[in-house]
C-alpha cells in the first residue's frame, strides 16, 4: 500500500512539474525607481559650473558724408554729431551677457561646455558652486558639434566628474541634467533617456540622446548623469514652442563628445578625416536600378575632383557599405566614421560597383583645410555662347543640350561642365515626384555619360527593351550639387 501511494505522489508530482515546465515565463518586472536622488545630485553637482559669457559691442555712429577737403561743411558737421553722440551716447560700447552651464573635466581647471554659450565673447567667466568666479581661456571649440574647451587657473584643485560609455545607455535608462536654467544657478532635474540617435538637423554629425528630464534655455553646456555619476551627454537644445521645456531636450553623446574634446585639448582645433565625397541615401528605387538587392549603404553622387577618393578611384554610382572596417547602414552614418577617423590613415572601404563588391584603399585628407580652401575659391565668370537647341520631351520632362544660353538662364555653374539641361518638367510625373526641377542637369542615365536628348531617348529605350522598371539618372543641380534619381519608366 505504502508504495502505490509513493508511485501515485510521484506521478502526481511528475504531472505538476510537466504543467510547470509548458508555462510562459515570468514578465521581467521593472527596476523600481530610485528613492531619492539626492545622494548623487550631492555627489555630481560641485563639478558643475555656471558660464557667463560677455560680448563687447561697439554702438553704431553716424559716418560723415564725404565731402572735398577743406570743405566749410566740414566744421558743421562735426559739430552736429558730437551733439547727437552727447545726446544719445552714441560712439559707446555696451555689454551683452549669455549664460550657460558647463562641467569640469579636470581638476587642473579643464572645463566643458556648448560652443554656442561662449561664441563671440569677449570675455568668458566660470562661476562655481561656492559662488567664487575664475576667468577663462578658450582652449578650443567646435561649431560642428558645438562644444567648446575652457581652461581657468584655480588656487587649488577642483571637483571634477567623468565621462561614461553613452553607447552602453539605454532607452528607459534613468538619469539627471544639472545646470543653470534661467541663471537661478544649480538645478537638478531627473528624468529617463526617451530616445537614441535622434537628428534634428541641427550640423552633419547628428546623434542625440533625448531626454525627458527638464532642460530649459541656460542649461545649455551642462551635463547629463547616468545613475553611476558618469557624463554620457552633454546638454545642447530643446524642442520648444514656448521655449521652456516640454520633456524633449537633446544632449549630444559623450562618446560623440570626448573625440572632439580631445583633439580641442590636443590641438586647439578639430582634426576630421576627409573623404572628398558627396553622398546620398539609397532608395528602393535606387537599389533596384543597381541591382544591389535591399536598400543600404551611402551612395556616391558626386566626387571632389582635388580629394582623396578621386585619386583611390572612387566613382559616382558606387555605393559604400563598410568604412575602416564599419559597416555604413545609410548616408547619415558615413560622416560621423568618416570624421571620427585620423587624417592621413590609410583606410579599406568596401565599394559595391556593377553589382559586385570591392575594396578601395584611400588615405584621409584633412576637412578642416578643404573647408578653409573651399572658402577662398571664387567661381569663374560663365562665357557667353550660341543659341539654344530644340528641345524634346522624355520622361515626363522637356531637355535641351546644356550650352551657355541656358548657363546664363538657370545661373548654371562652370563645375557643371557637361549634361543635358532639364528646362521643364510635367507634374503629377515621376520627374516631379523626385523634385526635379528647371535648371538641373542630367549628367548619366544608366551609368552611361549623356550629352545630347537623343542619347537619354536612346538609353531610355534600351532600359524599357531589357524589361527594366526604372531608369537611374545622375542629376546635378545649377549649382553643382549631384544627386542620383530613379525613374519609374513609362
Amino acid at each position: 500500500m505504502t508504495n502505490k501511494l509513493s508511485a501515485r505522489r510521484l506521478l502526481a508530482g511528475l504531472a505538476i512539474a510537466g504543467a510547470l515546465a509548458v508555462l510562459p515565463p515570468a514578465p521581467v518586472l521593472a527596476a523600481p525607481a530610485p528613492d531619492s536622488f539626492a545622494d548623487l545630485a550631492e555627489t555630481v553637482t560641485p563639478a558643475v559650473v555656471n558660464i557667463s559669457a560677455t560680448q563687447v559691442v561697439e554702438d553704431k555712429t553716424v559716418d560723415l558724408p564725404k565731402l572735398p577737403p577743406g570743405s566749410p561743411l566740414d566744421d558743421m558737421f562735426e559739430e552736429y554729431l558730437k551733439r547727437r553722440r552727447q545726446q544719445n551716447g552714441e560712439g559707446r560700447s555696451h555689454r551683452s551677457n549669455s549664460l550657460g552651464s558647463g562641467f569640469v573635466i579636470d581638476p587642473s581647471g579643464i572645463v566643458v561646455t556648448n560652443n554656442h554659450v561662449i561664441d563671440g565673447a569677449n570675455e568668458v567667466e566660470v562661476i562655481f558652486t561656492d559662488g567664487s568666479k575664475l576667468k577663462a581661456e578658450v582652449i578650443g571649440k567646435d561649431a560642428k558639434v558645438d562644444l567648446a574647451v575652457l581652461r581657468v587657473k584655480p588656487p587649488k584643485p577642483l571637483a571634477s566628474v567623468k565621462f561614461g560609455d553613452s553607447d552602453k545607455s539605454r532607452v528607459g535608462d534613468w538619469v539627471i541634467a544639472v545646470g543653470n536654467p534661467f541663471a537661478l544657478g544649480g538645478t537638478v532635474t531627473a528624468g529617463i533617456i526617451s530616445a537614441k540617435g535622434r537628428n534634428i538637423d541641427s550640423g552633419p554629425y547628428d546623434n542625440y540622446l533625448q531626454t525627458d528630464a527638464a532642460i530649459n534655455k541656460g542649461n545649455s553646456g551642462g551635463p547629463l548623469f547616468n545613475m553611476a555619476g558618469e557624463v554620457i551627454g552633454v546638454n545642447t537644445a530643446i524642442l520648444s514652442p514656448s521655449g521652456g521645456s516640454i520633456g524633449i531636450g537633446f544632449a549630444t553623446p559623450a562618446n560623440n563628445a570626448q573625440p572632439v574634446i580631445e583633439q580641442l585639448l590636443k590641438f586647439g582645433e578639430t582634426r576630421r578625416g576627409w573623404l572628398g565625397v558627396r553622398i546620398q541615401n539609397v532608395d528602393d528605387g535606387i537599389a533596384e536600378s543597381l541591382g544591389i538587392g535591399k536598400a543600404r549603404g551611402a551612395l556616391i553622387s558626386g566626387i571632389d575632383e582635388k580629394g582623396p577618393s578621386a585619386s583611390a578611384g572612387f566613382k559616382a554610382g558606387d555605393v559604400i557599405v563598410t568604412f575602416d572596417g564599419k559597416p555604413v547602414a545609410d548616408a547619415r552614418a558615413l560622416p560621423k566614421i568618416v570624421a571620427a577617423t585620423p587624417v592621413g590613415k590609410e583606410v579599406e572601404v568596401t565599394v559595391i560597383r556593377d553589382g559586385k563588391e570591392q575594396i578601395r584603399k584611400v588615405t584621409l585628407g584633412r576637412l578642416e583645410e578643404n573647408e578653409a580652401k573651399a572658402k577662398k575659391d571664387k567661381p569663374e565668370l560663365a562665357e557667353k555662347a550660341p543659341p539654344r537647341e530644340e528641345k524634346t520631351h522624355v520622361l515626363g520632362m522637356d531637355v535641351a543640350a546644356l550650352n551657355d544660353v541656358l548657363r546664363e538662364k538657370f545661373k548654371i555653374k562652370d563645375s557643371v561642365k557637361t549634361g543635358v539641361a532639364i528646362v521643364k518638367v510635367d507634374g503629377d510625373t515621376p520627374a516631379a515626384e523626385q523634385r526635379l526641377s528647371p535648371g538641373d542637369v542630367i549628367l548619366e542615365i544608366n551609368r552611361q555619360a549623356v550629352n545630347a536628348p537623343a542619347e537619354i531617348l536612346a538609353q531610355t529605350k534600351a532600359l524599357k527593351a531589357d524589361g527594366r522598371k526604372t531608369a537611374l539618372l545622375l542629376v546635378a543641380t545649377a549649382q553643382g550639387q549631384s544627386r542620383f534619381v530613379a525613374l519609374a519608366l513609362d
